[in-house]
């Protein structure tokens, strides 16, 4: 590729310049063609002036111009310089009568040498009452001017030829060597060593904006990797929790198989078993979303979203519902319907006696996206709470409290991330805010609009209703929507 490069640059810039300098021999053969013409025309005004006076002499006198000649009215050349001298008229310009003046080109004339092309102006003056014709001539200009001229402007195409065709070769060599360094580099990267980066060139150019976007890549991968081998690793020890339950139990009953209780075991094993089922199932949950897998684009009513999954689960916590209408999104119902159980779960498992889940606009403005404001889900619990400095802790891959795990409440660690990734996919938020008493996560969505609809309506007032421990909703709380 250096090579294919730096030849087809020589060979343009080999082009270019021989154009360069046919232009530039032109334009001075053309400039020092006029400027001897006019130094012809010139010397035979002046010879002509002299003759008008009667002033002839013999040999004329010269300048520049050497070859010139006078005329008489018979065609008899009466006077000529001194290179002139013994020569026949050196034209025949068949010149008008009157005081004026002709150019010509006459080659191989009788006054000049074989193969000579002269320029030769004829000029016309009148001398007691005759016309006296006066000829100056000089050689034709060479089409390269001078050999000096010449070699000046070809050496210089030659020169600028072969300056185009180095810098092009250093050019490609330097741009070419920070990219087999890229290269290299990312030949020799792999699961060992991922925070390696490619070399970064000082050149502010494409080739530097391209290392930086590979090492962000790299960065971005690096990050991948490790949370994938963060997953794989608070997996395994999650999974192998109740597998080792399961051991136990099925090693104890076969060392005691007379006296076993049978049905125990049955349940202990079951117990196990239902764990690892929902590992495994937050574990597909979260690869789906990890994919990026697009979801469907359900109209939701998250009031009535609230009252479908509430009524029909057993709670083993008093639920207070606070749902008001118009709260409406464009989201995946299923997810959503995940996301919702998700933290009222959580809920459940922290509350001392009572889960509260709150559906309503939102009361400050949204971000991007959240053109007809808000809609926000609320769902608070009465247990103990969560210290500021864990907030975002919980939403981390099978990350549990202390009390949590002292408790040995049963979850996986990974509803909380599966809640927030599934809210950032639908376009919002999932946060934990201050509250009175207990835990207060916030579910933040963009709003859809109703139909006509060019801006957000004021807030309306909720409906409210209350589930007891046990039992369906109470009266006088009928779904919203």
């Amino acid at each position: 590729m250096k090579r294919r490069l730096t030849l087809y640059a020589g060979v343009v810039a080999a082009v270019l310049c021989a154009l360069l300098a046919a232009v530039i021999l032109v334009a001075v053969h053309m400039t020092t063609t006029a400027y001897l013409t006019k130094e012809i025309m010139g010397t035979a005004g002046r010879v002509g002036a002299e003759v008008d006076r009667g002033n002839i002499l013999d040999p004329i006198p010269h300048g520049l111009i050497y070859d010139i000649q006078v005329i008489d009215p018979m065609g008899k050349v009466v006077a000529a310089s001194k290179e002139m001298e013994g020569k026949p008229p050196m034209a025949d310009l068949h010149l008008r009568d009157g005081r004026s003046g002709i150019t010509s080109t006459v080659c191989d004339g009788p006054a000049f040498a074989r193969d000579e092309c002269s320029i030769v102006v004829g000029e016309q003056v009148f001398l007691a009452g005759r016309v006296w014709t006066i000829y100056t001539a000089a050689p034709v200009v060479p089409p390269l001017t001078h050999p000096l001229v010449a070699a000046s402007v070809i050496g210089g195409a030659l020169l600028l030829t072969a300056g185009i065709a180095y810098g092009t070769h250093r050019a490609v060599s330097a741009s070419l060597s920070s990219v087999e360094a890229i290269r290299t580099e990312l030949d020799e990267i792999n699961a060992d060593c991922p925070g390696r980066r490619v070399p970064t060139p000082d050149s502010e150019d494409e080739l530097r904006d391209l290392a930086e976007s590979v090492n962000l890549t790299l960065g971005r991968l690096q990050s991948a990797m490790e949370q994938q081998r963060r997953l794989a690793s608070d997996a395994s020890h999650d999974l192998r929790t109740p597998i080792a339950a399961i051991r136990a139990e099925v090693e104890d009953a076969l060392m005691d198989t007379d006296d076993h209780d049978w049905q125990a075991t049955s349940r202990a094993v079951l117990s196990g078993l239902d764990r690892l089922q929902a590992i495994v199932s937050d574990l597909l949950t979260l690869a789906r979303l990890d994919a990026g897998t697009p979801g469907a684009s359900d109209r939701v009513d998250l009031a009535e979203l609230v009252m479908s999954e509430m009524g029909s689960r057993h709670m083993p916590k008093r639920l207070e519902l606070v749902l008001g209408e118009g709260a409406e999104v464009v989201a995946d119902r299923v997810r959503l319907a995940r996301l919702v159980t998700n933290l009222v779960d959580n809920a459940v498992r922290h509350a001392e006696t009572t889960v509260t889940v709150k559906v309503h606009r939102g009361p400050r403005p949204g971000g991007p996206g959240h053109a007809f404001g808000a809609a926000v889900l609320e769902v608070l619990d009465d247990g103990g709470g969560i210290a500021p400095d864990k907030r975002e802790v919980v939403f981390q891959r099978f990350t549990r409290l202390d009390a949590a795990r002292s408790r040995d409440t049963g979850g996986t660690g990974l509803g909380l991330p599966i809640a927030r990734q599934i809210a950032e996919m639908a376009g919002g938020t999932l946060t934990i805010e201050d509250s009175a008493r207990g835990a207060r996560f916030v579910l933040c969505l963009p709003r859809a609009p109703s139909p006509g609809e060019e801006r957000p309506p004021p807030t309306p007032a909720p409906v409210t209703g209350t589930q007891d421990q046990a039992g369906p909703l109470a009266e006088g709380s009928p779904p919203a929507g």
